[in-house]
């Protein structure tokens, strides 16, 4: 790239300059922006799918990312090749930064198993596709919650509260109620960047969640 890290830094204090989320939080970021710093930011800041598959692509240029390509069988036809790549590279930059941002760890249980732990959609995937790389539409869960929130027997409020349907409340299976329901009422843990979003979780209370 022909920066030092340090350089690197700097150009990203430049965005910080833009960030509304930050402004709100009194952090300014650097005041020596440019006028390229604007348009970057402006092209990118709410279209994280473009963001993700440009970035890749410059990441290939300098070869400092694997090609995805080999790692899976792809139908034949250059448009469904590039459409699987792309399906790849959103997958896995969508995991490595909701985990990332959670530490590793659920935001449930606080169980810290990276394996165990999946980077879930608040919005589905198949439901929108603008907020498909959008770390603010994740949340890291294990498996099993995974399941529960897709399921809708639980969601989150947008106070961060884990809430669980009354069909689950309402079992009488003491490893239910001793595994599961425990956690009902509590506090998530909270990310370090990217709080899910209150409007997508708002959207998931209304059309996903079984009360």
């Amino acid at each position: 790239m022909g920066r030092t890290p340090a350089s690197v830094a700097r150009k990203l204090g430049n965005f910080g300059a833009f960030d509304p989320t930050l402004q709100n939080l009194n952090i300014k970021g650097l005041t020596h922006t440019s006028k390229m710093d604007r348009e970057i930011w402006n092209e990118f800041h709410a279209d994280w799918n473009g963001l993700v598959w440009v970035a890749n692509l410059l990441k290939k240029k300098f070869n400092i990312v694997p090609q995805f390509d080999e790692t899976f069988r792809q139908p034949k036809g250059p448009s469904e090749k590039k459409r699987l790549t792309k399906q790849r590279v959103h997958q896995a930059f969508f995991r490595e930064t909701v985990l990332s941002s959670y530490e590793t760890t659920c935001c449930v249980t606080g169980l810290s198993i990276r394996e165990c732990l999946i980077a879930s959609h608040i919005v589905p995937w198949s439901k929108e596709e603008k907020f498909r790389t959008d770390p603010s539409n994740g949340l890291c869960l294990s498996a099993t919650f995974d399941r529960l929130f897709d399921a809708g027997l639980m969601t989150i409020t947008k106070d961060l509260i884990i809430c669980f349907s009354s069909l689950l409340m309402a079992s009488k299976n003491s490893m239910t109620r001793k595994l599961l329901c425990c956690y009902n009422e509590k506090p998530i843990k909270k990310p370090r960047r990217f709080l899910p979003s209150i409007e997508r979780l708002e959207w998931h209370q209304m059309y996903r969640f079984k009360e």
